[in-house]
């Protein structure tokens, strides 16, 4: 019997060559029939390495789609009777001379083939995306026929494998898949199950020279690890985390779901909060992984700047991340800025401690945070931690005094907000009014405040709060920008003299008002604003003299008829100036 399936199949491949010789190339017609033939009787067995050399990014597209819905067809009835790897490589080393087994090993084979040829065709930049999306919708069919109806987690982990290596972008493979799978509970599962694993074989392949340049985003050209930890991080974007909280019942890809020893996660044997609990321990394992790493400078501001809201909510335990965010916060500039937003969760969520924090807090208030992509989320923070009624004083005068001084260099609308904040200082810590004036009295003999006048005690410099010496400063730059060249920074530091006169009737500025102010916002609300008097380019009635009285003290300027100059100038003044005395003054045309 096998011997007869063995000249048959040599005949038709025989006869195969025979009608590709005719054109030189398979058509669709062709390649349609043969599809039919290896479908119908096993004396077809050898059209299918034939199909699957037509399976190629570069191959024409009806051909490929074509070749590859007829091997779907003939693989997934085959499925249960395919053999593991092992038992597969033991008849093809002739250890058995069953037929079945060779037949079985054989098929192994070509189904690793077809697997390796759909994983191309959904990884490829070469590939139309009909035939990528037709290629991913085949693949994650078998993940989750597998066997017994169980996900296929290897064929799976050597798709994200590819994905992850693939040094093209694989943007469009990711957005079928986050559209199309993540949804699925079971998918999310052993994708963390498999970034983890990754995630692990880059670090210990990665040397230590290499995570500095990483870290430090060098402009060469990118090796290939950056690559490869650009593209975990992606995965991970594109299968964000499920909704733990809310979801009462996962929806799964496969029959079985995730299985543990035989037990199949059904909605009767298994509960909601064990399927939770299971994934937010992959989630936190991947994640984690994946923070090892070491990242790239671009994908490092973005973790730490979507970290609070899209992974430490979804993690088992997030105070595992506090070494990753106070090693990021002790960096310094932009890096600390952008993590400050988590470690601020630690902190206030899960009990973390973190020793200086309000140090490295004052330090980073330098004018380069006004002007940076992300000082909303930072200056709300900022007035959220001074918020705390057990602050010493003299920290929330450093801080005072130093926006303060920061509001002397920042654009206008940085200046809002330091008036905004001080203005929030000044109503939760009454212990440092007196910061807004202090009288030096005159017998003060103590060497607490300098007797140099415009002198101020205040040193910017110091990164210490402690050793600043704001407790012996006033807010004077605060009182200078009265006279701001921003007609809007002017109203608002009169407003704020106002608002603390009557503390009864005013409330704590909201800072999420001000926070992504910039110079276009302060140009609109400009614009938009009401005149009640319109300036005018004539006089509303003639004026009698060329300068005000109030200009010049002690001078008056009158104006005298001249008849004769009158008679000869038709239209000329002339105007007489005469001292405080009343004495004759000299006369002067104009």
């Amino acid at each position: 019997m096998a011997k007869s399936s063995s000249a048959t199949a040599t005949a038709t491949a025989s006869g195969t060559k025979k009608r590709k010789s005719k054109s030189g190339a398979l058509t669709h017609e062709e390649v349609k029939a043969l599809g039919l033939e290896l479908l119908s009787s096993r004396a077809h067995l050898n059209h299918a390495p034939t199909l699957l050399a037509l399976l190629s990014p570069t191959a024409l597209l009806s051909i490929a789609l074509e070749a590859l819905i007829s091997l779907q067809s003939f693989f997934e009835p085959l499925l249960p009777s395919i053999p593991s790897a092992s038992a597969a490589a033991a008849a093809a080393g002739g250890a058995s001379d069953d037929p079945e087994l060779v037949f079985g090993a054989w098929l192994r084979q070509r189904f690793e083939e077809f697997v390796a040829a759909l994983v191309e065709l959904s990884v490829s930049p070469d590939s139309d995306e009909a035939i990528r999306e037709v290629a991913l919708d085949a693949f994650m069919d078998f993940v989750k026929l597998g066997k017994d109806g169980s996900f296929h987690s290897a064929i799976y982990h050597k798709f994200l494998h590819a994905v992850v290596h693939a040094t093209n972008s694989i943007d469009d493979v990711l957005e079928l898949l986050g559209s199309k799978y993540s949804k699925y509970a079971d998918v999310c599962f052993f994708t963390y199950t498999s970034l983890d694993k990754i995630a692990n074989s880059l670090g210990s392949q990665t040397t230590g020279s290499g995570k500095d340049v990483l870290q430090n985003g060098d402009d060469g050209a990118e090796d290939r690890s950056a690559i490869c930890v650009r593209n975990v991080y992606n995965i991970l974007v594109h299968v964000p985390a499920l909704d733990f909280k809310k979801e009462s019942k996962f929806d799964m890809w496969s029959t079985v779901g995730l299985s543990s020893k035989g037990e199949k996660d059904t909605s009767e044997g298994s509960s909601a909060t064990r399927i939770s609990k299971k994934l937010k321990l992959k989630f936190t394992k991947a994640w984690l992984a994946f923070l090892k790493l070491p990242l790239p400078l671009d994908v490092y501001k973005e973790v730490l700047a979507t970290l609070h809201q899209n992974v430490i909510p979804s993690m088992s335990n997030p105070a595992i991340l506090c070494d990753f965010l106070t090693t990021s916060y002790d960096i310094g500039g932009v890096i600390s800025v952008m993590a400050l937003s988590g470690l601020f969760i630690l902190m206030t969520q899960h009990q973390l401690e973190y020793p200086k924090f309000y140090d490295k807090l004052y330090a980073l208030l330098t004018p380069a945070v006004f002007m940076a992509k992300h000082r909303s989320v930072f200056l709300q923070l900022l007035d959220a931690c001074l918020k705390s009624s057990y602050l010493q004083a003299y920290l929330v005068a450093s801080f005072a005094k130093r926006l303060s001084r920061l509001a002397l260099s920042v654009p206008p609308a940085g200046a809002l907000i330091i008036i905004a904040l001080i203005h929030n200082l000044l109503r939760r810590h009454p212990s440092i009014n007196f910061l807004v004036h202090w009288e030096v009295a005159q017998d003060d003999g103590e060497a607490s405040l300098p007797k140099k006048i415009g002198a101020d005690p205040f040193n910017n410099e110091e990164t210490d709060p402690a050793k600043s010496g704001a407790m012996r400063s006033s807010l004077w730059e605060i009182d200078t920008l009265r006279h701001h060249y921003t007609p809007a920074v002017s109203r608002f530091v009169a407003s704020l003299e106002t608002d603390l006169t009557v503390r009864a009737k005013t409330m704590e500025m909201k800072i999420t008002d001000f926070s992504s102010g910039s110079y276009a916002t302060v140009f609109r609300d400009e614009a938009r604003r009401r005149i009640k008097q319109v300036p005018l380019a004539f006089y509303r009635s003639t004026p009698t003299s060329l300068f005000q009285e109030s200009d010049f003290p002690g001078w008056t300027f009158g104006c005298q008829s001249n008849s004769g100059a009158q008679a000869s100038v038709e239209g000329n003044a002339v105007h007489t100036l005469e001292t405080g005395d009343a004495s004759p003054a000299k006369r002067s045309r104009v």
